[in-house]
């Protein structure tokens, strides 16, 4: 795609006032020996996915591409891009078939057990063993949690949405699940009813092969008298107001 006259005058414009990089992702121009675009969106963090095969056979993998949607009620969603077969993943296979899933969550003490569930395997491969972590039932759904992990969350599934690419591990399924049930140890429950994120130590995910950890955190709060606006970001509920 050519840039227009109006365009590449303000572009030129631009270069004047500061010098910035500005290339489009069709023409690969920009002429790092490392794709920077997912160095540009950090930290991510990790959903530490588990699911069940209709044959029973239980999967761990891991994927950067997690956030939560809303909270009342919650929905969580994994990107899961195709593998290097050009085949889907075996989680969104799973979660799409069972019609569950579990979000467990990724720690800097549990990054080799991550590291080591990352790898692509044939189907049918148990992650759990191969990442040497533990298995605990789940209490509304049937794929395992990890129990080494201080937090998880019990999931169904809800829908897919699937992203052409322009290779086959471009093309992605985005698996959205309903929250349902929600576990947290209790050692990192801090006096003042809040979790202990620092005593945690989340893992984060960068560009390249990079993570990060969460290791410091500051507080900021809207400004103004709005309580409803307040409890939305604290992801408080049964603080907001219904209509």
């Amino acid at each position: 795609m050519e840039l227009t006259a109006e365009q590449k005058n303000r572009y030129e414009s631009d270069k004047e006032l500061t010098f910035k990089m500005f290339y489009q992702f069709e023409n690969r121009n920009h002429g790092l020996p490392f794709d920077p675009f997912k160095s540009c969106v950090v930290p991510r963090p990790i959903g530490w996915i588990s699911t069940l095969s209709p044959g029973g056979v239980s999967n761990l993998a891991p994927y950067s591409q997690f956030q939560n949607l809303t909270f009342d009620p919650p929905y969580v969603m994994f990107a899961a891009n195709q593998n290097t077969l050009g085949n889907r993943k075996d989680s969104t296979i799973n979660a799409e078939q069972t019609g569950e899933f579990v979000y467990n969550m990724a720690t800097y003490e549990l990054r080799e057990a991550v590291n080591l569930s990352a790898q692509e395997v044939p189907y049918g491969i148990d992650e759990f063993e191969l990442a040497g972590v533990t298995k605990a039932p789940s209490t509304l759904v049937k794929p395992f949690r990890v129990a080494e992990s201080p937090i998880q969350f019990e999931c169904r599934y809800y829908q897919t949405l699937r992203l052409p690419g322009k290779s086959s591990m471009g093309t992605v399924d985005i698996i959205i699940g309903l929250v349902v049930g929600i576990h947290i140890h209790d050692e990192f429950i801090g006096n003042d009813g809040k979790i202990d994120i620092l005593k945690i130590r989340p893992l984060g995910r960068l560009g390249y092969y990079d993570y990060t950890v969460i290791d410091n955190r500051f507080e900021m709060i809207i400004p103004g008298l709005n309580e409803t606006l307040r409890a939305g970001m604290e992801g408080s509920a049964d603080k907001i107001i219904k209509t």
